[in-house]
């Protein structure tokens, strides 16, 4: 038998027959992650940018963020990342450089923290590894708490220095010099 069809048609029924090229394949996955931004208010700006996470447990599965940190993310009573989480710690973790801004309270802190312990794998005895300098004692204090929460149970060490006199007690006289 002949079928009859109309080249709008012949049109569609090419089109079914395609399979999806890798490029819509990307542009697809694209227009998702711009969606996902948008409903969650987050702008951002640079190139070839990771992916945002939806989840804490993405970070075990894709960044193979050590599984103590994430037991003491849902322990402190995080279940769900925050916008400013959700972009900064992927963005940290691919080893790139961040400038964010983010409200009081947004989650800021854990956002940088858990790429910093992340990236320092496990302790060492080997001195400072990595030094956070605030603005503010209440700052520097609300760091250091959050921080002890998150490494508990890693064997990380985390301490504040509040004056170079009180270091050089806790730390030894010459360790200044040795650090």
């Amino acid at each position: 038998g002949i079928k009859w069809m109309s080249s709008l048609e012949a049109k569609f029924e090419d089109a079914k027959d395609k399979k999806p090229t890798a490029e819509k394949l990307e542009r697809l996955r694209r227009e998702k992650v711009n969606r996902f931004r948008h409903q969650h208010r987050i702008s951002i700006q640079g190139t070839d940018l990771p992916d945002p996470i939806a989840t804490f447990e993405q970070l075990q599965e894709e960044y193979k963020v050590h599984p103590k940190i994430l037991e003491n993310i849902q322990a402190a009573g995080f279940h769900v990342p925050t916008a400013i989480q959700m972009q900064a710690i992927p963005v940290m973790l691919h080893g790139r450089e961040l400038l964010a801004s983010a409200p009081t309270g947004s989650g800021k802190t854990l956002a940088f923290c858990i790429p910093l312990l992340t990236h320092l794998k496990q302790p060492t005895n080997k001195g400072f590894r990595a030094l956070i300098i605030s603005p503010t004692r209440e700052l520097a204090s609300q760091t250091h708490r959050e921080l002890v929460k998150l490494a508990e149970g890693t064997g990380f060490r985390i301490h504040m220095i509040h004056k170079a006199a009180e270091a050089a007690k806790k730390f030894g006289p010459k360790s200044s010099k040795k650090f």
